[in-house]
């Protein structure tokens, strides 16, 4: 195995919460509500189902083939050829992906704080960071990440507790007055955020106990449903109806924060919150772009190549978009099609294939 770091379960689901928290954490109350208006805290219970389906396709792949990754066992199942351009497209995909994140964090920290800051130089900055915890190893990145994420929720509940005055209970009514049809449509976007734990089939192979793997998958794609479902509610609580119209619901939430004049402009909490998640975020899409290119090119050590993907990704995260609403409107519209193909549809049909021929291997023979 390339990687030669091992993590339990526990780190497992610290990498994994933030992967998917940081960055629906700031643009999902707009995207929900565009459909779900007044129910859209609703909308993340109905996309945490893909969230547990990912998980569940993930883990029994592994099953089948508990030391590979997606990119090794894709030419088991169908064949070195197909299974080598099954392997290039998700690498692809995650690296567009990872691309459009980095982009993101980007536009958001030099459109609100950092105004003359040129966006090359803080996409430059963080993808170099990151290129240096990927370098360090799997183990690296989880140990980061276990100092990063207590800081995450901890900042993120005080935003929650400093908003409890300027609550509107009477926003969340009538609800689903149209039945569940509107919250489900505001599902839809979210849903492909939650397909992002199928990631887990490049953490699996690495765990000290697999058999805790489900377990610390489940638990933590429950702890994002509960995390999201209370990001909408206060969002909808505080803005009612018109939650949708702001590109960043949760730092404008931010900005009514005023306590006796004395505690004001608390949006740096924001800042910190987001920079902290989007850290882990963007190092695990990294390492998965850098670990699975060395096993598609069969290299014997992923670490020459870290710095070289690097420069890649900073490409294509300024080649993603031309700027911030071209880059939203593609996530809220295209990406979630080419999502739904790479991380549900593909894993689905290889898990459907992997089961035909595990089962009948005599018969695959003649």
């Amino acid at each position: 195995m390339i990687e030669k770091g091992k993590i339990s379960g526990l780190q497992m689901a610290i990498l994994l919460y933030p992967t998917v928290v940081a960055t629906a954490l700031l643009i999902l109350p707009a995207t929900t509500g565009q459909f779900a208006k007044q129910d859209m805290w609703l909308s993340p219970i109905w996309a945490s189902l893909f969230g547990y389906l990912a998980v569940m396709i993930a883990y029994r792949l592994h099953h089948y083939f508990p030391q590979e990754t997606f990119v090794q066992y894709s030419e088991k199942i169908v064949g070195k050829f197909p299974g080598k351009l099954l392997g290039f497209g998700f690498l692809f995909f995650i690296l567009h992906t990872n691309g459009m994140v980095l982009r993101d964090y980007g536009e958001f920290v030099t459109g609100n704080f950092l105004k003359q800051t040129p966006l090359i130089v803080m996409i430059m900055s963080m993808a170099f960071v990151c290129a240096l915890a990927v370098r360090g190893g799997l183990e690296v990145i989880a140990r980061s990440s276990q100092i990063f994420l207590p800081v995450f929720i901890v900042l993120f509940f005080l935003i929650i507790l400093l908003l409890i005055p300027a609550l509107n209970p009477k926003n969340m009514f009538p609800v689903m007055d149209e039945g569940i049809t509107r919250s489900i449509r505001g599902a839809f976007v979210p849903s492909l955020w939650f397909s992002e734990l199928f990631l887990i089939s490049f953490l699996l192979p690495y765990l000290h106990e697999k058999e805790k793997g489900l377990k610390w998958a489940v638990v933590t794609t429950a702890f994002i449903m509960i995390t999201l479902v209370t990001t909408n509610l206060f969002t909808l609580l505080l803005f009612g109806d018109i939650a949708s119209s702001f590109t960043y619901p949760v730092m404008d939430a931010a900005r009514y924060i005023s306590i006796a004049d004395f505690m004001q402009h608390v949006e740096a909490i924001v800042m910190a919150i987001w920079v902290t998640g989007m850290f882990i975020k963007i190092c695990i899409f990294y390492y998965v772009v850098v670990i699975g290119t060395a096993q598609w090119l069969r290299l014997s050590d992923y670490r020459p190549i870290v710095f070289p993907i690097g420069f890649v990704l900073v490409s294509v995260s300024m080649w993603s978009a031309s700027n911030l609403q071209e880059l939203t409107h593609f996530t809220r519209t295209s990406w979630t099609f080419y999502a739904g193909l790479f991380l549900i549809v593909i894993p689905i049909v290889l898990l459907l294939i992997a089961k035909v021929r595990h089962k009948f291997p005599k018969k695959q023979s003649h």
